[in-house]
């Protein structure tokens, strides 16, 4: 059989039909019920005569309709995109047009930027809009509820296929964003460990199904992380694929998510790096004794470097909390789990798939002290949409292997383990060395007056760039001490890793995900 995203779902409802799925808010719906409520909107698309790997853009925040829409464009063999919804019209009118949407869902909130980006992309058809009333159409703007709700909820669609595709667009955190193209099964594998991240993958719709039904614990989940960034979206079809349930935050609210804990005895939070993971440390600091979090267990995090110092406060009053720390990219799906050496520098397994190469992409052997990229073979994605010359930089052909070179440097730890450097669009090269950020970021966020930082470089005249510090202090009255900071960093990183100023600004800019923001870092920089 196809291993196709809709159909493991499919397979997946129909062994634990009246398990809790899906919770936002105050709604709450079954696996059953999710389902019914797919297949309402993916017949809509069909009736709106969407084809087949047409593209549907998903402007919502975290709810139901935004589960609703991905699997029901899944079911109809559409494509569904992930759109950022702190977009501008200008951002928004690019991603529309660069994707080929030719629907739009989107929030009532949302809704006047996106139909002035909607006059600027042509080839959006129609626009449903979630939580307004009244219906536009002469403009092809209609209210979803009313569009979907007379659809039949029976499956009764065609015939899918592996080939499927899905597509994941970038944050746009170093430059615009790009759609990274897979097909299904290679998502399946790649992104999602086959169905299984603990075992042997599941390489059919019958096992998938079987280890569902026969599982004796089902994991529950708590999403702080908005599903239109990349990393959300494994996380919520892992958890279909193991049959759990999964509590959504429409925004993330550090004490709102520790009242979630005790109310749905959640086993797992998903956080994306320090941006989520710091303040839910904060919170719990302050809020352990006022609810109950025995039954959490575990702390993932995926699609941000996650700090020492940000693990440790989680573990201060949750000791026994397992802190998984997710290695892998939009464009490589789930690499490996990261884990600190004693140098205090992060390392993954090696594995089959995962390789390191030069900057012509011929491998270096293990054992080598060379740096090179880091990169994936096998169940890769097939490129970036509507980006031939981006795609065959990033998918190359390596000893006849389709693969992915991710932007993240690496060298080798002995024979089977990669010593992860950093990605090296945001390197900085100062006098001939090579600084990688998120090193000098982790060292910023071991003081106890900083909250938040983000490291990027700045022209110098003598050295080509200076290591320079934006951060964000844990007291906004405060006023820091610039040479205790820099004696704090001295105590673990080189002379020529220590940033030579500081910025302090009342808050970091960060998308919606958690990532830094690394354009606006270096213009802050610049200006100061």
């Amino acid at each position: 059989m196809a291993l196709n995203l809709a159909d493991l779902f499919e397979a997946v409802v129909d062994v634990v039909p009246d398990r809790d799925a899906i919770v936002c808010g105050d709604e709450r719906v079954t696996f059953a019920e999710l389902d019914r409520a797919a297949n309402r909107f993916g017949h809509w698309l069909v009736e709106a005569g969407v084809r087949p790997g047409e593209h549907v853009a998903i402007h919502l925040r975290n709810g139901i309709e935004y589960v609703q829409c991905v699997l029901g464009a899944l079911k109809a063999r559409a494509v569904p995109i992930n759109i950022n919804y702190r977009y501008t019209s200008d951002e928004l009118a690019y991603l529309y047009d660069n994707s080929e949407s030719v629907v739009v869902v989107v929030g009532a909130d949302f809704l006047p930027a996106a139909l002035e980006a909607r006059d600027r992309a042509p080839g959006v058809r129609s626009v449903l809009t979630v939580g307004a009333e009244g219906s536009d159409a002469a403009a092809s703007v209609h209210p979803f509820e009313t569009q979907v709700a007379h659809c039949a909820g029976e499956r009764e669609f065609g015939q899918r296929s592996e080939d499927d595709h899905f597509v994941v667009y970038t944050g746009g955190t170093t430059g615009l964003p790009k759609g990274v193209v897979w097909r299904h099964e290679d998502f399946y594998f790649a992104a999602l460990g086959g169905g299984s991240f603990t075992g042997p993958p599941l390489r059919d719709e019958g096992a998938l199904a079987d280890a569902v039904a026969g599982s004796t614990f089902a994991m529950s989940y708590l999403v702080t992380a908005p599903l239109m960034h990349g990393a959300a979206l494994y996380s919520l079809f892992a958890g279909f694929f193991s049959g759990s349930l999964q509590v959504l935050m429409p925004t993330f609210e550090p004490v709102e998510a520790l009242r979630l804990v005790e109310a749905e005895r959640i086993g797992c939070v998903m956080v994306v790096g320090d941006a989520i993971a710091g303040p839910l440390a904060d919170a719990i600091d302050e809020h352990h004794d006022h609810f109950d979090l025995s039954s959490l267990f575990m702390v993932g995090s995926g699609g941000a470097l996650w700090s020492d110092a940000v693990r440790t406060r989680l573990r201060r009053h949750l000791p026994q909390l397992y802190l998984r720390d997710g290695f892998g990219a939009s464009e490589s799906g789930v690499d490996g789990v990261l884990e600190t050496g004693e140098d205090g520098r992060p390392r993954i397994e090696a594995s089959e798939a995962m390789l390191l190469v030069d900057e012509e992409h011929r491998p270096i052997p293990p054992g080598s002290s060379e740096v090179g990229l880091l990169a994936r073979t096998g169940h890769v994605p097939l490129g970036y949409h509507n980006d031939p010359v981006r795609s065959a930089e990033t998918f190359p052909t390596i000893d006849g292997r389709r693969s992915a070179v991710l932007g993240d440097m690496a060298h080798w730890d002995g024979e089977d383990r990669f010593v992860v450097l950093g990605r090296g669009s945001v390197c900085i090269d100062t006098g001939g060395e090579k600084v990688f950020v998120e090193e000098v970021e982790a060292a910023l966020k071991g003081h106890p007056a900083v909250f938040d930082a983000v490291v990027a470089g700045a022209p110098d005249d003598r050295y080509g760039e200076r290591v320079c510090a934006v951060i964000a202090l844990r007291d906004p009255a405060a006023v820091i001490d610039e040479a205790e900071l820099t004696e704090h960093c001295r105590g673990g990183l080189a002379g020529y890793k220590v940033p030579r100023s500081f910025v302090v600004v009342p808050e970091i800019v960060r998308s919606p995900s958690g990532k830094a923001d690394y354009r606006w870092a270096r213009a802050t920089v610049a200006e100061s």
